[in-house]
């Protein structure tokens, strides 16, 4: 009898503290979710007032729908005082697109070398490549100008290509995704590739034919990751474009919100970096599921 009871209070004790880890874990989410969530929430709000709404207390939490000015988005976007965000976004797809396919060209190809092929001295080259991750982006931007001002991509006279290829060209290789590939390259059983090699199959067609495949998840939410770096990207497009304001991105379209005739509407300026946004978040909620699964099959194994 004793032994059922103390059987039972261990149960008991648990459970206990499985309810109170998950209480714990619960509460500590839905912090961090408010804390995501209201700024959103307020850039929503605030896009929809009126300069009259902004200063009243009984619209500071919520809005009635008959009382949203959605004309807000429309003036923000196609008003005269405003940035050619149209032209602006355009812009940023073809360097998303152009970026990210070098992008993951460069990642598979080096990500298949580290993980499957045998050469010399490829575990010291790989670690001297993952030390670079810890050099601070910002420290590449003085040679990276150098480098594409002496190709003639930048100045007075930099054409529409040249500065596609000078925003594009210099990011098309990520040391992060290529660690990122290699680990679910490195999950991929040998005995694969040696059965491959039997048969007579290159490399590169094991690559392409195999590997490739089998990586689908992970090359997705590489895609992905990119592009949403390309759109949010401000410093490096800025710097290039400084003398071609038409070439800019979208974020540096933001920017120029800031200092223009809406530099006092904070209603417009919310509805310039909602319609910024909103193609960002409509592709990540569409595509999670590739991204969840990109992740865990890239850290299950080292």
């Amino acid at each position: 009898m004793s032994a059922n009871n103390n059987s039972y209070e261990t149960q008991r004790q648990i459970r206990t503290k499985k309810i109170v880890r998950n209480i714990f874990l619960y509460s500590m989410l839905s912090l961090f979710a408010v804390f995501i969530i209201v700024p959103f929430y307020w850039m929503i709000l605030t896009s929809l007032k009126t300069s009259e709404q902004l200063e009243s207390v009984d619209t500071l939490l919520w809005l009635r729908f008959s009382d949203m000015q959605w004309g807000n988005y429309r003036q923000a976007i196609f008003s005269a005082e405003a940035p050619p965000f149209l032209r602006y976004m355009v812009n940023t797809v073809v360097v998303a697109a152009i970026s990210t396919v070098g992008t993951i060209l460069t990642t598979v190809l080096s990500a298949f070398a580290f993980a499957r092929l045998n050469f010399k001295f490829k575990e010291l080259f790989f670690l001297l490549l993952i030390m670079t991750m810890m050099i601070p982006g910002e420290m590449f931007v003085i040679t990276n100008f150098i480098t594409v001002n002496q190709l003639g991509w930048v100045g007075g006279g930099q054409t529409y290509t040249e500065a596609l290829m000078a925003m594009s060209i210099p990011f098309m290789t990520s040391i992060f995704y290529i660690f990122f590939l290699r680990q679910t390259f490195k999950q991929v059983p040998n005995e694969l590739y040696y059965a491959a090699k039997v048969d007579g199959t290159t490399d590169f067609k094991y690559l392409w034919k195999v590997m490739v495949p089998i990586a689908k998840p992970t090359i997705i939410t590489i895609t992905i990751l990119n592009a949403m770096g390309t759109w949010n990207a401000y410093i490096w497009p800025q710097l290039i474009t400084a003398r071609q304001p038409l070439h800019r991105l979208v974020s540096n379209g933001l920017r120029e919100v800031a200092s223009s005739e809406f530099v006092n509407e904070t209603n417009l300026q919310m509805a310039a970096a909602f319609m910024v946004t909103l193609p960002i978040l409509i592709i990540f909620f569409i595509l999670k599921k590739q991204i969840m699964r990109g992740v865990s099959r890239s850290g299950i194994k080292g």
